[in-house]
């Protein structure tokens, strides 16, 4: 599950992201616990003061809170929905620049969009 590429960027950017993608996918939901720094730390093969970032970083955005002596869960008052379009805004405009640097436009990118399946391969 916590596959870490340390190529793509800061490492507890990519933990914070992944959370985030988990909330959009709902396999988080709002006042769930998530796992604790040296247990996530272990799993992803990390550093834990790595993980202690990542999640200081979704408190910062307001997605997790901490509750001493318990652990790190998710807001229960977190927005899924607009995690869920910031995920899909930043896919679109992904596919768009690669759309732009083959030279074709937006029309192009909407008419593929609506031809393929991702089962297609």
């Amino acid at each position: 599950m916590w596959h870490i590429e340390p190529e793509k960027g800061p490492i507890y950017a990519q933990i914070a992201a992944e959370v985030k993608r988990m909330l959009a996918r709902g396999e988080l939901r709002p006042g769930e616990k998530l796992p604790s720094a040296r247990a996530l730390a272990e799993e992803a093969r990390v550093n834990p003061n790595t993980v202690v970032h990542a999640y200081a970083e979704l408190e910062r955005e307001g997605i997790t809170e901490t509750r001493r002596g318990l652990g790190t869960f998710v807001r229960e008052d977190v927005d899924v929905e607009a995690i869920r379009r910031r995920e899909l805004e930043a896919a679109a405009r992904g596919y768009l620049r690669a759309v732009l640097a083959l030279g074709l436009g937006p029309d192009a990118a909407a008419k593929v969009l609506s031809e393929v399946s991702v089962d297609a391969g």
